[in-house]
């Protein structure tokens, strides 16, 4: 009689976690959302986050607070998300930086694998591989047979070390086998000043910073850092398409949480941050930002992050990539 009536219990007692689980998805958030940007203001990856936080605020029924926290590679903005409360209510906004870091700093503040738990991928930005017209490349092809002609003599810029530029480069470098200079800059405006006047001769950059210059002829493209072609260069072929197949290096953002976080949390978080995406205002502002909004689940977004460290993992250690 007591085995039939626990057997009979079990459903009901799975039920009401049911219920308690979809009570805490519908109650949370209690309070503001912070969400941490680890860069300083105008980045792409603080525009995006920018766009999005009006929308998510909406959706969620409080407030989405950006707050710029620079420095370390990203790492004292994601530091202080692994460290918050792991109620949901603080989020970490990581990019291409976040796979690299745990391969160049020894002693990371925070563990990247275990300390934050994805929440969803938001926007992947295509780079364009990108030259001073004095550079006799005409196409990619050209480009790589003139490094390898002499090693080392080629500048680079970038907008700082480990920047997504300053990755890109350096796995096209690995890549193709090739061997230039880098020349870091404190941000993407003067990387791209240094190669319009000619100081540097080589930069993988954005295509909102680099697009005018296309057209006057400051600066020549020679393919985009995506699989395909990109919606705002159509003339421009990929690296994968033009000699380097499956070549793909990009920068992205993504939002992360603090590990142990309410599975009800991280669902109301990705579902605001999917819906905000596409929102057409913001769909249009992100695409002209020459990027491609995602907004996928917590699990594709933790799969991506995991070949991510993978990636740099073997392209630091083949290259000797170091923070200076």
């Amino acid at each position: 009689m007591f085995l039939k009536s626990a057997l009979r219990a079990v459903p009901i007692a799975a039920g009401f976690a049911a219920c308690v689980s979809t009570a805490a998805a519908q109650q949370f958030p209690t309070k503001p959302i912070r969400a941490i940007v680890p860069y300083a203001p105008g980045g792409s990856t603080d525009v995006v986050m920018r766009l999005v936080a009006p929308h998510m605020s909406q959706f969620l029924g409080q407030q989405v607070l950006v707050e710029n926290r620079p420095g370390g590679s990203s790492t004292i903005g994601l530091d202080a998300a692994a460290k918050a409360p792991p109620d949901g209510h603080t989020i970490g906004i990581a990019n291409v930086t976040f796979g690299a870091n745990p391969s160049l700093i020894k002693k990371m503040p925070f563990d990247s694998e275990k300390d934050l738990a994805p929440v969803s991928f938001m926007s992947l930005v295509t780079l364009v591989l990108s030259v001073h017209p004095s550079l006799p490349a005409k196409n990619v092809k050209e480009l790589i047979a003139l490094a390898k002609q002499s090693p080392g003599a080629i500048n680079y810029a970038s907008a700082g070390n480990v920047s997504a530029n300053h990755l890109a480069t350096e796995r096209f470098s690995s890549a193709t086998g090739i061997k230039m200079t880098h020349v870091p800059y404190k941000g993407g405006g003067p990387a791209v000043v240094s190669l319009v006047s000619g100081e540097t001769a080589v930069l993988f950059a954005t295509i909102p910073s680099s697009i005018q210059h296309f057209k006057t002829g400051r600066l020549r493209a020679l393919g985009v850092s995506s699989l395909k072609r990109s919606i705002a260069l159509p003339d421009v072929p990929s690296i994968a398409e033009a000699v380097v197949p499956g070549f793909e290096s990009n920068e992205w953002n993504g939002a992360l949480v603090a590990s142990g976080a309410p599975r009800a949390a991280i669902d109301r978080l990705h579902q605001a941050i999917a819906k905000s995406m596409q929102m057409p205002e913001v769909r249009e502002r992100i695409i002209a930002l020459g990027a491609e909004p995602v907004g996928n689940s917590p699990e594709e977004f933790g799969a991506f992050i995991k070949r991510e460290f993978g990636v740099w993992a073997k392209i630091i250690r083949e290259v000797g990539i170091k923070v200076e």
